[in-house]
């Protein structure tokens, strides 16, 4: 199957400009180099000439390119930007990095929900949740799709901020909100139909799926989080004991 097959929600042009931005930030094409020949392109991807050109006229919009009659398709020096997402192992490292990253939340979904599905071992739920589905961005960039589900009676207590904010900081900002018991794990998947156009992303492409659980002193699921990222913003990092 062609790697830019049709079918798929996010446009081919759209799809095909971030395997040429993924290609550029792995510096398979450097600052200063030429873009392969637009035949090349459609011949590798199996795609129009048209979906070249709009796909570089994307590239060259965000500034990862310099289109010039005579010249050529010219790979543009980028100031370097760390825009990776470190998966913190405690919850105060946790709750600092989310203090400082201040991302763009667009809410999906919102609704009063009944407890969801939940492993044997994960606990019991509370009575009543409060779902809150949303995509996280920065400069523009979607990074993260987040499901949420947080005790409703923790979320009426200050409903605004944990509309606005992320809900981490939030939680432990509240004196009477206690965290007895938090966990996380992650996996690595794919990106299915919906979570690629809420993503920008081809199908298929790799995520991370990290499902993040906390507990209140009576060992109820408080919060649950299944958050769906794309790859290149996840750097899992832990310190290895001699």
């Amino acid at each position: 199957m062609p790697v830019l097959s049709s079918g798929h929600p996010v446009p081919r042009y759209a799809r095909l400009a971030q395997l040429l931005r993924q290609r550029i930030d792995k510096g398979v094409w450097k600052p200063g180099e030429h873009l392969p020949r637009l035949e090349d392109l459609m011949l590798e991807f199996d795609v129009a000439r048209v979906t070249v050109r709009q796909a570089v006229a994307l590239l060259a919009q965000d500034g990862w390119v310099n289109v010039s009659r005579g010249r050529g398709t010219i790979v543009q020096a980028r100031a370097a930007q760390d825009k990776t997402l470190v998966l913190e192992t405690s919850l105060s490292d946790m709750a600092d990095a989310y203090r400082t990253d201040k991302p763009t939340l667009t809410l999906i979904d919102e609704q009063i929900a009944e407890p969801p599905a939940l492993p044997a071992d994960c606990g019991p739920p509370v009575a009543v949740y409060r779902h809150l589905r949303r995509v996280h961005a920065r400069d523009g960039e979607p990074y993260c799709v987040i499901s949420i589900h947080l005790d409703e009676t923790i979320f009426k207590k200050a409903a605004r901020r944990f509309r606005r904010e992320t809900i981490i900081p939030v939680l432990l900002e509240m004196p009477d909100v206690h965290i007895a018991r938090a966990h996380q794990t992650l996996r690595i998947s794919v990106a299915d139909v919906e979570t690629s156009k809420l993503l920008g992303v081809p199908l298929n492409s790799a995520v991370g799926e990290v499902v993040r659980v906390f507990h209140d002193t009576k060992g109820r699921v408080m919060y649950l989080a299944e958050i769906t990222y794309r790859a290149e913003y996840i750097r899992f990092q832990m310190e290895l004991k001699a």
